[in-house]
């Protein structure tokens, strides 16, 4: 049975823009493991193939240089803790296939100004957001249910926040320290 190919774990000296191949020893690059990319702070840009459909817990924390980052179609899932730290990236993109964000999953992303949530995602966890001091307005689609436990804690930029109609759980200290809010929209299920 061929379950493809898994990045295991890449040396922390790597520098600059990485693309991660399609195929090696002719097998489809399938997973990146948990840690895979842990403390890599002098990458800068990544890659990753759409073979890839699982990216595992703490995959790039700590990647403090990374301002770029594609996320392939076919990954369902962002684990917990996968972007922590990774202070220097701007802006990303989850693709459609996602249907959770795990916990303090873009912790101390202080840069990111801008996420597009896609309306596949049911659930945000804990923490997710926290710390991302830069990130100034977003929109939680239709398709949410839960939010977790601050979820936007230390979002000091944070202006305005949409939550849908269809949000019924929203954990506790969600704005927590959100110097900034002027404009807050929450469902009356909540």
């Amino acid at each position: 049975r061929d379950d493809g190919f898994a990045i295991i774990r890449v040396s922390s000296s790597l520098k600059g823009e990485l693309t991660i191949p399609r195929t090696h020893k002719g097998q489809l690059v399938t997973s990146i493991a948990n840690s895979a990319f842990r403390g890599c702070s002098d990458l800068t840009s990544i890659t990753i193939p759409d073979s890839v459909t699982s990216i595992g817990n703490y995959c790039f924390e700590g990647c403090s240089g990374l301002t770029s980052i594609t996320i392939p179609d076919g990954v369902t899932s962002i684990e917990h803790t996968t972007f922590k730290g990774c202070s220097s990236l701007t802006s990303i993109t989850i693709p459609d296939s996602v249907t959770s964000i795990g916990y303090h999953a873009f912790r101390y992303c202080s840069s990111l100004t801008s996420i597009t949530i896609p309306d596949s995602v049911t659930s945000i966890e804990g923490s997710v957001f926290q710390g991302c001091s830069s990130l100034t307005d977003i929109t939680i689609p239709d398709s949410v249910t839960s939010i977790g436990g601050g979820a936007f804690s230390g979002c000091s930029g944070l202006t305005s926040i949409t939550i849908s109609n269809n949000v019924t759980s929203i954990g506790d200290h969600f704005f927590s320290h959100c110097n900034s809010l002027s404009s807050i929209t929450i469902p009356g299920s909540v």
